[in-house]
C-alpha cells in the first residue's frame, strides 16, 4: 500500500484521506471534504468520480480532463456551512497548477444524503 500524503493538502496518506471517497468505501461527510476529494480526483485524472459527485441537475454528459495539467497544490480559503447539520455549503479555494492557479467559490448540496458539487464561480 502506498503511503504518500494526500494531494488535497491534508497530512494523512491518500488511502486514509481522499482515497476512501474516490474508491467508494465512504462518502465525504462535509462539503469541504467533498471539494478536497474532487481536487484529488483531478490530480489523479479520475473523471468517473468527478461525474459521480456532480449534482444531476448541473452534471455534464461527459468530462474530458487535460492529461497535461499538473496540479501542484490546494489551499482552502473559506468554507460556509456544508457540515452534517446543513443541506448546502460553499467552499472557496485556490488550486495551483504548473503555470498558474485558479480561485473558485464552489457550491455544494446534499442529494439523497450525500454531498455533491453543484457549480462554482471563479473569484479574483
Amino acid at each position: 500500500m502506498t503511503t504518500r500524503s494526500c494531494p488535497c493538502g491534508l497530512p494523512e496518506a491518500f488511502e486514509k484521506c481522499c482515497g476512501r471517497f474516490l474508491s467508494g468505501a465512504a462518502a465525504a461527510p462535509t462539503a469541504e471534504a467533498l471539494m478536497r476529494s474532487r481536487y484529488s480526483a483531478f490530480v489523479r485524472g479520475d473523471a468517473a468520480y468527478l461525474l459521480r459527485t456532480w449534482h444531476p441537475r448541473t452534471r455534464p454528459a461527459r468530462l474530458d480532463l487535460d492529461p497535461g495539467t499538473r496540479w501542484t497544490g490546494l489551499e482552502v480559503l473559506e468554507t460556509t456551512d456544508g457540515s452534517a447539520f446543513h443541506t448546502t455549503g460553499t467552499v472557496t479555494f485556490r488550486a495551483s497548477y504548473r503555470g498558474g492557479s485558479l480561485d473558485e467559490r464552489s457550491r455544494f448540496e446534499r442529494v439523497d444524503g450525500a454531498w455533491v458539487y453543484v457549480d462554482g464561480d471563479f473569484t479574483e
